[in-house]
């Protein structure tokens, strides 16, 4: 049975998808299974979560629409229908969203229908603890920003080597057909001022729940899927190596086993009554004489 941490590990390669409720903007990310599902909110500001399994879910959904009776399965499913267009950022006249934010967390109410009844839902969502949102938001934020340094370095690269072909077709004569067509060498270094003074102050303008594009979705599943596939990678060479032996661990060899002799005088002294080792001394030690062996007829 797939329990909260494999939900967990479904989550972290589905993309953050930007989403409003009324003027509030948020990034969201979902994962249903039919053993339950799995919720990440954020405003930037704060990160919520919720994970709820089957039993749970039909339990809220007993409170909330006692006059459905869905099988649990079904009711994720149903759920599941009714994020995705949310999440892909397309409009559902059938479905309406609000969130409320309490002082514990963030409430997110759903209402809908489900065949032909009214449907409601509530996500009942808490503050994310440091190592979610470690793992969904900072570490894959910033196995981007690598990413695309590295994109960065290539395309800078490309150009160059584009301007130094260019260059040489110029210098054998070749000609453009169009003069709307020239361009200037590219020189990194004016790039990089220009894009610091002129592109950067629009960039940041934009509105926070519009920080991941579809471009970006892409790049963000592409690394976690590289995390993802880590991760395992080292959970298979862990269970390959194992634990290691206690004596191995301790740095100290396992002792022999007990000889016969060595069991038999245990147990004589197990049974014998304890003395002093004055005692021991004083005891007579009593030797066996040989006896003379007597013949037939003496």
């Amino acid at each position: 049975m797939e329990g909260s941490e494999e939900l967990e590990s479904s989550l972290l390669t589905k993309p953050w998808a930007s989403v409003c409720f009324g003027e509030s903007a948020f990034l969201a990310k979902v994962c249903f299974r039919d053993t339950g599902y799995i919720l990440l909110i954020s405003d930037l500001s704060s990160i919520w979560y919720e994970s709820a399994d089957a039993e749970a879910v039909g339990q809220r959904s007993k409170e909330l629409n006692k006059r459905l009776t869905v099988h649990v399965s079904s009711f994720l499913h149903h759920l599941c229908d009714l994020m995705s267009p949310l999440l892909a950022g397309q409009s559902d006249s059938t479905t309406s969203f609000s969130c409320h934010r309490t002082a514990g967390g963030l409430s997110l109410h759903m209402k809908s229908t489900l065949s032909g009844l009214p449907f409601y839902w509530k996500f009942h969502c808490c503050p994310a603890p440091v190592e979610m949102v470690s793992r969904h938001l900072v570490r894959p934020l910033i196995r981007m920003s690598l990413a695309l340094q590295y994109q960065v370095r290539e395309l800078t690269s490309l150009l160059l080597q584009k301007d130094a072909e260019i260059e040489d077709y110029r210098e054998n004569g070749a000609t453009l057909s169009r003069d709307r067509l020239r361009t200037e060498p590219f020189q990194e270094e004016i790039f990089q001022q220009n894009f610091m003074t002129e592109s950067l102050p629009q960039i940041c303008g934009v509105a926070e729940g519009q920080a991941f594009a579809s471009a970006l979705q892409q790049l963000y599943a592409a690394v976690t899927q590289q995390e993802a596939k880590q991760s395992r990678k080292r959970q298979h060479s862990e269970d390959a190596e194992g634990p290691a032996p206690a004596a191995e661990t301790t740095g100290q060899p396992h002792p022999p086993p007990p000889s016969q002799e060595d069991e038999t005088a245990s147990s004589s002294e197990g049974t014998m009554p304890a003395s002093s080792p004055a005692q021991k001394l004083r005891l007579p030690v009593a030797k066996a004489k040989p006896k003379k062996a007597k013949g037939l007829f003496s």
